[in-house]
């Protein structure tokens, strides 16, 4: 003779389930919200922050000592600059290095590439699903305002490419004044995503000077 499972089990396994699946959902739902909500306030802190620096030079550092101390991330905290690009309403606060922790709430300057206002290549990374989500829709001659402590410098977008994680090549120097943004590719994509979106942009005259 067989023994069916009494009814009131199995609802009462079925309601322990949906509990934990929604328990699981409000935990997830809520750490989204704070990796937002803490974003949003270290880009607010951090703006202000660029901004007192701007607004406070030493007056009585010589001129080039003054431009080489403000690219420095040891003298700023970490804090490299802004990238703006008005056409996608993008501005993203940069600081120094690419770790988990600096990516979750802001892009982040690629170790031993240039830094603004210096020859070479600068490279700077951030996340698809955050704060680089809206270069998917970039396009070439995109104006990008890289605001330092020191001065802005502009660049303009002239490709885009999709490239495997390993291509590193894409961060070389060839003398020129080059600003590499990189996040990951496909945009909407579940999980670690197979590609890396490269936006390679070359430095323009600033027309005040």
């Amino acid at each position: 003779m067989r023994v069916g499972v009494p009814q009131s089990a199995v609802r009462g396994s079925l309601r322990w389930v949906q509990r934990t699946l929604f328990a699981v959902a409000f935990l997830m739902l809520g750490y989204c919200v704070f990796v937002l909500a803490d974003a949003w306030m270290f880009q607010k802190q951090e703006s202000g922050e660029l901004a007192r620096l701007a607004d406070r030079p030493d007056a009585t550092a010589p001129a080039r000592e003054l431009a080489m101390r403000a690219q420095l991330p040891s003298a700023t905290k970490g804090l490299i600059g802004r990238i703006d690009i008005a056409r996608l309403g993008l501005s993203v606060i940069v600081m120094e290095g690419t770790t988990a922790h600096t990516l979750r709430r802001a892009a982040g300057h690629i170790s031993g590439t240039a830094l603004p206002g210096e020859h070479g290549n600068v490279g700077i990374s951030g996340h698809r699903d955050t704060l680089f989500r809206p270069l998917r829709k970039i396009l070439p001659n995109d104006i990008v305002t890289f605001t330092t402590p020191q001065r802005e410098y502009r660049y303009r977008v002239v490709s885009t490419k999709v490239v495997s994680p390993a291509s590193v090549s894409v961060l070389d120097s060839n003398g020129s004044d080059i600003l590499t943004l990189v996040t990951c590719y496909p945009f909407y994509f579940v999980g670690p995503a197979p590609g890396r979106f490269i936006v390679r942009a070359e430095r323009i005259a600033d027309p005040t000077t």
